[in-house]
């Protein structure tokens, strides 16, 4: 197991220097994908940093982290969808960073990706819509497509289906729908973007054992990218803990549990940090010395208070003086 550099955390006083290790090039038939010293940013904001990484073919890698640090940046990488400002992406021999749009199309077919909302066709069936990637890329007549199509939506769970529209399902089989569509090429590698994000537990279970499934029946690798402890527990053969665009930690399930690390450790248990509690403990102390302040401010004695309604001698004294303006009559 590996706790690799500690990130600079800006407010929490000190910096770890950036010890992760040197990757080994190793052949790709170990490896489905690498990167080497990759860095990202957008603006000023610093998303990835000097990441040195492996994947083993035929594993699950879960990749942890809270919202914001960069898992799903990290995976788009992978699969050509960004380019590093630093650094070498491979998968399995072809550089991905440096690949043209024709070498990133056939480079695609063997990359299934499971979008985080699952990013059917709204106006498409659930045939049609797991049919897509073969119309898109191969030659299958129709009716090798639609055998395909039953094969696949038959192995998550779902066959039957084609004829169904995406909004005649449930968040589950929209997933379940999805994840069909990813494997419909047979692809060596899928990328799983935050795949039980809004499913029940029962649902996120269903998911995960797909994961396993694809695995081991079909040897299929994955990059499970998620903040779901439950399924990172159940899916994972490694979990690495993404923070401040850094490794924090690298190991197996058993070793990320015990590891000492305190920001693993509150992860896992899922404990807030200390500086976002002292955050809202600043917010609602001012409010309650705003609070206090007004209680102890002086009334205020001008200008005066103005009375809205007429009182009763003024309009005694108008009815008075309109008395005495009327004119006699004639």
């Amino acid at each position: 197991m590996n706790d690799n550099d500690q990130p600079d955390n800006q407010g929490q006083g000190s910096q770890t220097p950036d010890t992760t290790p040197n990757v080994e090039q190793e052949p790709s038939e170990k490896y489905v994908a690498r990167l080497h010293g990759v860095s990202k940013r957008f603006g000023p904001l610093r998303v990835l940093h000097r990441i040195n990484l492996e994947f083993e073919r035929g594993k699950t890698t879960v990749i942890l982290g809270p919202s914001g640090t960069g898992k799903s940046v990290l995976i788009k990488h992978i699969v050509g969808l960004l380019k590093p400002d630093q650094g070498e992406v491979y998968f399995n021999d072809v550089r991905v960073d440096q690949a043209d749009e024709q070498t990133l199309v056939e480079m695609r077919k063997k990359i299934g990706f499971l979008f985080q909302m699952g990013a059917l066709f709204d106006s498409m069936n659930v045939g049609d819509n797991v049919a897509f990637p073969l119309v898109e890329h191969t030659k299958a007549s129709p009716k090798e497509r639609a055998e395909r199509v039953s094969q696949v939506l038959r192995q998550v769970g779902l066959g039957g289906l084609e004829h169904k529209m995406p909004a005649q399902l449930s968040g589950g089989q929209r997933k379940r729908v999805a994840l069909a569509r990813a494997i419909v090429l047979e692809p060596e590698l899928i990328l799983y973007d935050e795949p039980t994000t809004g499913l029940d537990p029962i649902r996120s279970d269903v998911i995960n054992e797909l994961i396993i499934a694809l695995n081991k029946e079909l040897g299929i690798s994955s990059i499970v990218v998620t903040h779901d402890m439950a399924s990172a527990n159940k899916v994972a053969d490694r979990m690495l803990l993404l923070y401040n665009g850094s490794i924090v930690c690298d190991g197996t399930p058993e070793e990320f549990r015990r590891s000492d690390n305190e920001l693993v450790q509150r992860f896992i248990k899922g404990i807030a940090d200390e500086q976002d509690l002292d955050s809202i403990r600043s917010g609602f102390d001012k409010d309650k010395e705003g609070q206090r302040s007004a209680a102890q401010e002086p009334p205020k004695l001008w200008p005066p208070k103005q009375n809205s309604q007429p009182s009763e001698n003024t309009d005694n004294n108008n009815l008075t003086n309109n008395d005495n303006n009327q004119q006699p009559e004639q």
